[in-house]
């Protein structure tokens, strides 16, 4: 189920952007980024300051997870089932080390791991490459616009919306 591709993406990137929806079918996007892949179908995210995510998941457990190289304009799109394990559950333990390794500073703020069984896994690609753009190209461009970027907004992370 998670490919080679898949699972290079999500090890190298960590980032993935969780789409779940509440009881009324109201979307819910939130960035998660402490992804890890326990098997071919199964991954999992530390829960830290997901109260909306948490509660769409016990109402409806399926859901999305988007990760994208943003580099070279590639991706999968992840669809599963969810269940939250608490730190009390007893699965916890098995589930830890591998974000202990990883983070082991945000380790104290995880209240669990929201566990994702993997359902399907599609590729998602830009469409700059229906007409030959290669990842090459792509990723530099999109590496010389983050240095770009971080001159322009150096210091201004914190800056309210």
């Amino acid at each position: 189920m998670i490919n080679k591709f898949a699972r290079d993406l999500i090890e190298n990137w960590h980032l993935g952007f969780v789409a779940t929806a509440d009881a009324e079918g109201n979307p819910n996007v939130s960035p998660k980024g402490s992804f890890v892949i326990h098997d071919d179908t199964t991954i999992s995210f530390a829960e830290i300051r997901s109260p909306d995510t948490l509660a769409n998941i016990k109402v409806r457990p399926q859901l999305e997870v988007n990760f994208i190289d943003i580099l070279t304009r590639r991706g999968v799109l992840i669809q599963g089932e969810a269940s939250f394990v608490a730190r009390e559950d007893a699965r916890y333990p098995s589930l830890r080390p591998p974000y202990t390794t990883r983070w082991p500073e945000l380790e104290p703020e995880f209240s669990g791991f929201v566990v994702i069984n993997v359902t399907a896994c599609k590729p998602l690609a830009t469409p700059a490459y229906d007409i030959g753009v290669t990842s090459e190209d792509l990723r530099a461009k999109w590496m010389q616009r983050v240095r770009d970027i971080n001159i322009i907004h150096k210091g201004s992370e914190d800056a309210e919306c």
